[in-house]
């Protein structure tokens, strides 16, 4: 099935299972899908999860385990049932979704799904599965599978669970394919998806044993384990003379949520950087002509200022970047960070989703079925592969995964062939229907809302103070101005200038220039990197405040 396909499907309302080998372009298809929702007024409605925290940062989302409240638990009583269902925040979020994503479902326990299916039904009070939501998994069994903590239940994956085999899911198994352009290394990949890997191939892949790649840049290593990734960073990073850099991440929002983003986020929390270290770009940004996984050398940095060569040779000015959780169009938690981490080594779990032009991998140490295919299906080709070691298990796939993949196979062919015999005049009412549905629950949650901003209006007009406006409403300052910011996006005009004797002058003519030097696509000054430049002395909350002058 091809993405445009899929896409028509996912826009039917129906709930949908999207598979396909690395590379095919699952977490692709859900962003221009969620686009798709939210340029047609449907923003909040869209629940974008993962079951790990760095899949759940490449679409901007949060992992289920936070969104549902169900955190680490695996098993739920009535009690703990009731006891979610009286937090405010869960009850906010989940009420207002009618589309559920669940990316990397393969990682996920299949209690665990049941599991969050029950906290939904009990908080939208219905019946129906997940509580009528259109529900869309996505990912990859042959990857890496749940890993089950001392005393937790067996770890299963998800098609085991009740509510997928309940679900009546349409299959979107995609056959293109975006990462490979090497025809004989593809047919080596797939051959490991089909427990199909001859003798001829294993020596093909022998050939690049110890291989030098040619390129500007030395391959990063992957590695099956943190503790040799991190020896052999700061033992390469100790080989380099010269002064050491270092850059501290900051951030704002929800303390649990905040760690959560560290956690999950590839950029560490305190990079150390020195000329010539070896990087790696960890977040996707094409018009910088960098993505996630993009290899480099720092050829200048200071505390002002870092460069990257990559390994075209061509050179870029690196600048901060954010990773946020958004709830409902709301940023929850930010971290801020330069988008890079040392690259000599990396582990293939945290490789995943990364795209990948030379690597050097070790599979001697590979534990896990599938482990080798997640670290060999990051390369584009072949030449780009240094084979440091290989053991018996790496290049074993699961046998109940192929056969659960030819039945998905099956299904997604019969979804195809379905969609096919439907009409486009029908398919399009379908589609209208499936989004009228799903505006309607936003414009509900909305009317449930009254404008908070005007009683804030009211008291600006009377110039009160920040503090006296906060107090005056039970409100946070940060709230007071959000809710200023919004009224001044519907009045350009609306006087709030008594608001800067707030922030002494030149802290205040700092602060804007520093705004001023960043300007998104839609004309905003973000909070970030000013931040990030701005450092520790200050808040943003007067940065906030700042550029209601803009």
């Amino acid at each position: 099935m091809t993405q445009d396909e899929a896409l028509e499907i996912l826009k039917m309302g129906r709930n949908v299972f999207v598979t396909g080998s690395a590379g095919s372009g699952k977490t692709h298809l859900l962003n221009t899908y969620i686009s798709y929702l939210r340029g047609n007024g449907a923003h909040a409605a869209v629940g974008i999860t993962a079951s790990t925290g760095i899949a759940a940062t490449h679409m901007g989302g949060m992992t289920i385990h936070a969104y549902s409240g169900l955190g680490i638990r695996d098993t739920l009583s009535k009690h703990d049932i009731n006891d979610l269902t009286t937090r405010s925040y869960l009850r906010k979020r989940i009420e207002r979704t009618a589309v559920l994503i669940i990316d990397e479902i393969s990682m996920l326990h299949h209690f665990r799904l049941d599991l969050v299916e029950r906290v939904i039904r009990a908080f939208k009070k219905n019946n129906e599965l997940f509580g009528g939501l259109q529900i869309i998994l996505a990912g990859d069994f042959f990857q890496l599978p749940p890993v089950s903590r001392e005393n937790e239940p067996e770890a299963r994956f998800a098609y085991h669970c009740e509510s997928w085999k309940n679900l009546g899911l349409s299959v979107c198994y995609l056959e293109e394919q975006h990462r490979q352009n090497d025809e004989e290394y593809l047919g080596i990949l797939n051959a490991i998806r089909g427990n199909e890997v001859s003798e001829k191939m294993i020596e093909h892949l022998k050939t690049r044993s110890n291989s030098k790649i040619a390129g500007a840049v030395r391959p990063t290593k992957l590695y099956s384990h943190n503790v040799s990734v991190d020896a052999e960073n700061e033992r390469e990073l100790g080989k380099i003379e010269g002064e050491v850099f270092e850059y501290q991440m900051s951030h704002s929002g929800i303390d649990p949520l905040v760690s959560v983003l560290k956690k999950s986020c590839l950029a560490p929390e305190r990079l150390r950087l020195k000329v010539a270290a070896r990087v790696m770009f960890v977040k996707n940004n094409f018009e910088e002509g960098y993505v996630n996984g993009t290899l480099g050398v720092v050829s200048y940095c200071d505390q002002e200022r870092i460069e990257v060569k990559i390994v075209s040779g061509r050179k870029i000015e690196v600048s901060p970047t954010n990773w946020r959780i958004e709830d409902g169009g709301r940023d929850l938690a930010e971290i801020v960070q330069y988008p890079l981490r040392l690259a000599w080594a990396i582990t293939v779990h945290k490789s995943q989703g990364m795209s990948l032009d030379a690597a050097e991998i070790d599979l001697s140490g590979s534990f896990e079925k599938g482990m080798g295919y997640v670290a060999l299906s990051r390369l584009r080709t072949l030449a780009g592969l240094s084979l440091l070691g290989l053991n018996e298990m790496a290049l074993q796939v699961s046998p109940e995964v192929l056969e659960y993949d030819k039945i998905f196979r099956e299904e997604s062919k019969k979804a195809k062939d379905q969609l096919g015999a439907i009409g486009k005049e029908e398919i399009a009412e379908m589609q209208k229907d499936f989004l009228d549905k799903v505006k309607g629950l936003v414009d509900k949650s909305r009317k449930k809302k009254p404008d908070t901003t005007l009683e804030t209006k009211k008291l600006a007009m009377k110039k009160v103070s920040l503090r006296e406006m906060a107090s005056a409403r039970k409100l946070t300052a940060e709230t007071i101005i959000s809710h200023l910011e919004k009224i001044k996006k519907k009045e350009p005009a609306f006087d709030v200038n008594y608001l800067k004797e707030d922030i002494p002058t030149p802290r205040f003519n700092k602060i804007l220039a520093e705004l001023r030097k960043t300007t998104s696509p839609d004309g905003t000054h973000p909070l970030a990197p000013a931040k990030f430049a701005l450092g520790d002395d200050f808040s943003y909350q007067e940065i906030r405040l700042a550029r209601l002058f803009l």
